[in-house]
């Protein structure tokens, strides 16, 4: 340990009070002295000696009262290393007031021989020996924070105030030291805050290199999606942790705080500004309106949820088959309605999707307007290996809920559905189109009912990040873990898109609808997931393991296409999509069954149903839905299971690789 480091050790443990001590003594050695240099700067002499020697007993009292005058004003109350503003002002009204205090003395009581100028000198030379070597103590500890104290070497991305604050915070820690501010204005570049050098971001990669850092902080948030996204291009290649800072609404509201740093948000990689909701659309089905969410409990329907909140309703019914589930958003809703001051009622309900006269008697009993259809089985391999579940779900559920809304008399229903409805090669994908083949046929069979028929639609849209299932936290934790980080094909690719984006463009989507319509969510470029893996693990500080670094810290491991998954998903049956009002939303022309060759196929899965019989659901899937390709064979292992008289059927389970047991 270097003598310099000892110093800083030592100056950094010492106690609140000898460091009060410190600048008390300071002050006593430093208000007679700049007595000394009013008479002195006034009169030209190192020691005029008629003029100081009959007020001598001035540089006794001046250190006491100033002391005094200086501890009333507060200023020892004041940390000398964050010593801002307040505390120089303090300073400032403590040398005037003195000086004035010894001003009007020689006035009132005649002294003759006493310069009047030197009080003047007095304050302005007392500004400069009490604020000034504060300053210089301040200056001298930072400096030594800097160079001598063991903190790692970190640059801020963002010279605004939210960079100015995090490095404010980050100097009075004993983690992290700034060396230097990035930022993308090129009127910073060169200027300085809080003695560090603001650079432009195309230097970083020196900067990097020169002094070491492992760190970057981005301190941007005002900025826009496709902002941050940008100065993440830049740091992406580079061996650096990469953390950002709260979003601003959250540092104002007291959420966070500027210095609570996080792992960068995966929006920040897409850079997808959301576009602003049109109020029309979201009052129209939710404003003064009855709104019932089935699946609450979800992914999806909890944000379904908290959108509608926002938007006003009359009353919210939760409909979820999960009492954890529900009681979760229950008390989440309820808090956030408290929050916003709201007063309309919240009822929780338990009950599942394929009961009949429970569903029905929901949406009877509190007069439901708008229902938003999330619940469903979506996880593609889990549905894979429970056919019949997935079909009673995701087919019969849905054709309870869009039935019962028929009957009850609810304005709109909307189904939200997945870009996995489209040229499925998975159950679930399969499931889910049958579920959207169900309302275009209502709606056909209804829309001759005038002004009380019930508006279907569905909105069908790609992955969203943070989901249950979702790859990200994944990710995150096998990075955490040391690796591997495991994608399925090196060529897998995926559209996202956020939660809560997605689920204000299905509001806006269902009050466009006119009766059968399938809208089509502009989920931006698709996103191949082995380039998303190798972002996330080098905006860690890591190094991807491969032929080309074996050295790396992290590897990617391809473990094979699940069952039932596609490489590419699609959004689009065919080409025949037209644009509408708002940019985000596209609505599909697409082809319904006939209503007879529609009700053969759902006896047909009934019956599939009750006999247990997997293998008849999937070919009942494929002779209903456009591209349903079932490559990973589940069904044919999965028929009807064997009965005998006075015996209860076997049930055969399987594992994840598809082996009976």
């Amino acid at each position: 340990m270097t003598r310099s480091d000892r110093m800083h050790r030592r100056f950094a443990s010492m106690s609140r009070a000898r460091k009060r001590l410190l600048m008390v003594a300071a002050d006593l050695v430093a208000l007679p002295l700049a007595l000394w240099s009013a008479y002195a700067l006034r009169l030209a002499e190192w020691w005029p000696a008629r003029f100081i020697e009959p007020y001598w007993w001035l540089f006794l009292v001046v250190s006491p009262v100033g002391v005094f005058v200086f501890a009333r004003l507060g200023l020892y109350r004041a940390v000398v290393r964050f010593m801002g503003p307040q505390a120089l002002w303090a300073v400032v009204k403590g040398a005037v007031l003195l000086a004035l205090m010894m001003w009007a003395a020689a006035f009132f009581y005649g002294w003759e021989s006493f310069p009047r100028s030197v009080p003047v000198n007095f304050a302005l030379v007392t500004l400069v020996y009490v604020g000034g070597t504060r300053l210089l103590v301040r200056s001298y500890y930072h400096w030594l924070s800097r160079h001598f104290a063991q903190k790692e070497p970190v640059a801020i991305y963002g010279a605004g105030g939210a960079g100015a604050q995090l490095a404010m915070a980050l100097s009075s820690g004993r983690e992290f030291v700034v060396t230097a501010f990035l930022d993308d204005d090129p009127t910073l570049w060169g200027s300085t805050i809080k003695g560090v050098k603001v650079l432009e971001p195309a230097s970083i990669a020196d900067i990097v290199a020169r002094q070491g850092l492992k760190r970057v902080l981005l301190a941007m948030p005002n900025a826009t999606k496709a902002q941050r996204k940008r100065a993440l291009d830049q740091l992406t290649d580079l061996p650096v942790h990469v953390q950002t800072v709260p979003s601003m609404p959250e540092i104002v509201s007291g959420e966070a705080s500027v210095d609570q740093l996080r792992e960068v948000d995966l929006e920040d990689l897409l850079g997808r500004d959301p576009v602003p909701p049109d109020e029309s659309l979201v009052d129209a089905s939710i404003r003064g309106k009855v709104v019932m969410v089935t699946g609450a409990g979800g992914s999806i329907g909890s944000e379904m949820c908290r959108q509608v909140m926002r938007g006003g309703p009359r009353a919210l019914v939760l409909y979820e088959i999960s009492e954890y589930g529900l009681y979760a958003i229950d008390q989440e809703l309820e808090a956030l309605k408290r929050d916003m001051g709201a007063d309309f009622p919240i009822y929780p309900l338990l009950g599942n999707v394929c009961d009949r006269e429970r569903m029905e008697a929901t949406l009877r009993r509190y007069a439901v307007d708008t229902l938003y259809h999330a619940a469903a089985y979506k996880h593609v391999p889990i549905v894979e290996h429970n056919v019949l579940e997935g079909v009673r779900n995701n087919v019969r559920g849905t054709r309870v809920v869009a039935e019962s809304a028929a009957r009850a008399g609810v304005e709109r229903c909307v189904l939200i559905s997945t870009d996995k409805a489209v040229r499925p090669t998975n159950v679930m994908g399969a499931t889910k189109r049958m579920a959207e083949l169900v309302l275009q046929d209502l709606a056909v069979r209804h829309g001759d009912q005038g002004e009380h028929r019930t508006i279907f639609s569905m909105v069908r849209f790609g992955n969203v990040l943070g989901s249950s299932g979702s790859v990200i936290p994944l990710f995150r934790r096998q990075i955490e873990q040391g690796g591997p980080v495991t994608v399925t094909h090196p060529e897998i690719t995926r559209y996202f898109m956020t939660i809560p984006e997605a689920a204000l463009l299905v509001i806006q989507a269902g009050s466009m609808a006119a009766g059968g319509d399938v809208f089509v969510l502009d989920m931006g470029d698709p996103v191949k997931i082995v380039d998303l893996a190798r972002r996330m693990i080098r905006l860690t500080g890591l190094e991807v393991r491969d032929e080309a670094h074996p050295g790396g810290d992290i590897e990617i491991a391809f473990s094979g296409l699940r069952p039932g998954e596609k490489l590419y998903e699609e959004l689009l049956i065919g080409e025949n999509v037209v644009g509408t009002s708002h940019p985000k939303i596209m609505r599909a022309r697409e082809a319904v069954l006939p209503a007879e060759t529609l009700g053969e196929l759902l006896q047909a899965l009934h019956e599939a149903e009750a006999r247990l019989d997997s293998h008849q659901a999937c070919e009942t899937l494929k002779r209903g839905v456009d591209g349903f390709s079932h490559g990973s064979g589940l069904c044919d292992l999965l028929g009807p299971l064997p009965t005998e008289a006075g015996q209860a059927a076997e049930v055969v389970s399987l594992d994840v690789r598809g082996t009976a047991r």
